[in-house]
């Protein structure tokens, strides 16, 4: 079992959706970047979210394809069911980022090369989430585009992606960063989704009325992020795997939790953040965590994995 210091831990119950899931994805051509949508980053710890992070963290530094049943009982670890994981197994093939391979009656799977670039991608910027800092030139980017109003699905996209870049909506089709650098991925953003004529860009700095700080606070809502900061910090602060097992479930559920943050934090510069900000002590606990669960993590993946090979 998992411990505390000397308390025992329980796993939290799953938390509802707060805007990246039900995580049951609409029947349509995949987006082409972030591929996962926003939906499954933000919401609870559904069988395909958990299955994307066992993925990217055993199964692609592994280079190996992984047994049906080594899968399955990774995501039992977590209370999902044997149905509901071979669920999410077929679902997450269909949308392309795993591939069957079939060996008699057993069933193996390799990730495609599309979902091999997804998670690496997705595994640089996870594990180097929290680690930049920068000095800030008081100088913001502003982009401005006209979606029309018919286009729900097309606005939810632009969004879902503007706010992955890091930016903030001042108010509807006016989208800020104070990076200036995040110009070129929001022309591709717009690109992509064939929006690039209707927009316009700027660079400026602020004037006499207002402040940088309100710009802030009226793009993001940084007090929720700092909750939810504070929320990582209180689960996995005191927790301390005692088995192989519950080392195998810490990293999943670390792991898990922490690659929702890059959709919650644009990463403000230091001048545009609270004094008492929580994320800096959540970024140094993750990789902290990271680095010790890391071997223990591996090990109990690679025995799983070669048990359910050998048949055991």
């Amino acid at each position: 079992m998992m411990r505390a210091g000397r308390a025992a831990t329980p796993p939290r119950a799953d938390r509802a959706a707060t805007c990246y899931k039900s995580v049951m994805l609409p029947s349509r051509p995949v987006d082409p970047g972030p591929a996962l949508t926003r939906r499954r980053e933000l919401g609870g710890r559904s069988a395909r979210s958990l299955l994307m992070t066992i993925l990217g963290e055993f199964v692609l530094p592994a280079d190996s394809p992984a047994q049906t049943t080594a899968l399955v009982r990774a995501l039992a670890m977590h209370g999902v069911a044997e149905k509901s994981a071979r669920q999410a197994l077929a679902r997450t093939a269909a949308e392309g980022w795993l591939t069957p391979l079939r060996e008699g009656r057993r069933v193996r799977w390799a990730l495609t090369a599309r979902g091999r670039t997804l998670l690496t991608e997705g595994a640089s910027r996870i594990y180097s989430f929290g680690r930049r800092h920068r000095h800030w030139q008081h100088t913001w980017l502003l982009v401005l585009v006209t979606v029309p109003e018919p286009r729900r699905d097309l606005r939810h996209r632009l969004r879902t992606r503007m706010t992955w870049a890091g930016f903030g909506s001042l108010a509807p089709g006016v989208w800020v960063s104070p990076d200036v650098g995040r110009e070129a991925e929001a022309a591709t953003i717009l690109a992509d989704l064939g929006l690039a004529a209707e927009a316009v860009s700027f660079t400026a700095s602020g004037g006499t009325i207002g402040s940088a700080s309100s710009v802030a606070a009226q793009a993001w809502d940084m007090s929720a992020v700092a909750k939810s900061y504070q929320a990582f910090l209180d689960e996995f602060g005191p927790l301390q795997p005692a088995t192989g097992d519950d080392t195998l479930v810490a990293q999943t559920r670390l792991v898990h939790e922490w690659r929702r943050f890059p959709f919650l934090d644009p990463q403000l510069p230091a001048e545009l953040l609270p004094g008492d900000w929580t994320g800096a002590a959540a970024a140094r606990l993750f990789h902290r965590r990271h680095a010790e669960w890391t071997p223990g993590a591996q090990r109990r993946w690679a025995a799983l994995a070669a048990e359910e090979e050998s048949g055991g």
